[in-house]
C-alpha cells in the first residue's frame, strides 16, 4: 500500500523495529530513515550532509533531494515535502529517454520541408 503522508518523529537511537509511514530522524546521526513509501518493507537510510539529503522542519519534514529507491525490487521514487510523499509517475529512468526521442523527432519534423 502507497504512502502518501509520512509522520515524523525525532529520536536519539533509530528503533529496531521501523513503523510503516513514519520518518525517524535523528539529528545526533545526522540521519532521516523510514520504511519505503511504497509500502514493500525496505528501509531506507538517508543521510543528512550538505552532499546528501538535506532536511527543512517546520512543523512537517521535507527533504531534498527526491529519494529513487532503485536498489528494490520496488524501484519507487517520490519526493518528501512538508510531510506529504509525492510520487514521481516513471518508475522505469530508461521511460524518460523515450519520451524525449519521440519529442525531438516532432519537434524536428516543424523544420522540415
Amino acid at each position: 500500500m502507497k504512502y502518501y503522508e509520512m509522520k515524523n518523529e525525532f529520536v536519539h537511537r533509530i528503533p529496531p523495529k521501523l513503523e510503516d509511514g513514519v520518518l525517524y530522524i535523528c539529528l545526533a546521526c545526522d540521519v532521516v530513515i523510514h520504511k519505503c513509501a511504497c509500502g514493500c518493507g525496505e528501509k531506507v537510510v538517508l543521510p543528512l550532509s550538505p552532499d546528501h539529503w538535506q532536511l527543512r522542519y517546520d512543523g512537517e519534514v521535507s527533504l531534498t533531494p527526491s529519494i529513487g529507491n532503485y536498489q528494490y525490487d520496488c524501484k519507487s521514487h517520490y519526493f518528501i515535502r512538508n510531510g506529504k510523499v509525492i510520487w514521481v509517475n516513471d518508475k522505469d529512468p530508461t521511460s524518460k529517454k523515450k519520451t524525449r526521442r519521440k519529442k525531438k523527432k516532432s519537434f524536428f519534423k516543424c523544420f522540415r520541408k
